[in-house]
């Protein structure tokens, strides 16, 4: 599906019918990655409607010249959700540079915003990144790309990576990324913290963004649960899909219950 927002032609793909779930990817990659990592979590709850967006420049969506910055691609976030929910109050999935906007979206409109769940997030101050290391497997199979992203590489975790994962880089819009991660950087807005039900999810091995930067974001929100799991790097959704599945569904409970 596709839909125009403002010069930004966003395509996305949505399943089920309910309360929406905006969820959105990380950076060189599009929508396949996030679908697969937690659509089979989602599935399985009754009354959500499930929307995967490529963000800009990425998969089959636009970056036009107009999209100079990340402040950019997050008003072209926030329009899209405004469209694709009807200004109704959501729930907002994000995946390192996706959890980068999905905190600002709920930063920008908490009213809108049922609950928020940051996994692997990308965060300004980054701290105490460890170095890669492999936890699993010989580290000798898949390309540099699989290499350097997962800590478990075994075969099935190959496997994930080159099904989700690589096919999206011959679609990456590579200028328009480099010319938007020159402000990188969002404008703080310094607004009150998001009061809603939270969800923060790091690897204790994750090479790309560390997880000191999201322990340090439980005293931001007033209703946050914190994971930091073992075994688990940025890849943390494919290598540890379980233990995934059981923090979201607690998070989806202490949403329900407190609509």
């Amino acid at each position: 599906m596709e839909i125009r927002v403002g010069r930004v032609l966003v395509h996305y793909v949505q399943h089920g019918t309910g309360r929406p779930v905006v969820v959105l990817h990380g950076a060189g990659v599009d929508h396949r990655e996030a679908e697969a990592c937690f659509e089979p979590v989602l599935d399985g709850v009754p009354g959500l409607r499930r929307i995967y967006p490529d963000l800009p420049g990425m998969g089959r969506t636009t970056a036009p010249e107009t999209l100079r910055s990340a402040d950019d691609v997050l008003d072209t976030l926030l329009d899209f959700t405004d469209e694709v929910t009807g200004g109704t109050a959501h729930l907002l999935i994000g995946h390192s540079a996706g959890a980068y906007y999905a905190q600002a979206m709920a930063a920008r409109r908490p009213a809108r915003v049922a609950g928020l769940a940051l996994v692997c997030p990308l965060l300004p101050g980054l701290r105490d990144v460890p170095e890669h290391r492999v936890v699993a497997g010989s580290g000798e199979i898949g390309d540099d790309v699989f290499r350097s992203y997962f800590v478990i590489q075994t075969p099935e975790m190959l496997e994930r990576y080159e099904r989700y994962v690589a096919p999206a880089t011959a679609l990456v819009d590579r200028a328009a990324l480099e010319r938007i991660g020159e402000q990188w950087a969002l404008t703080p807005d310094h607004a009150p913290a998001y009061p809603g039900p939270t969800l923060l999810v790091a690897g204790r091995v994750d090479s790309t963004v560390g997880h000191a930067a999201a322990t340090d974001l439980v005293g931001h929100y007033p209703h946050a649960s914190l994971a930091v799991v073992d075994d688990a790097g940025h890849a943390l959704p494919h290598e540890q899909p379980e233990l995934l599945r059981a923090l979201l569904a607690e998070w989806l409970t202490r949403v329900q219950r407190s609509s």
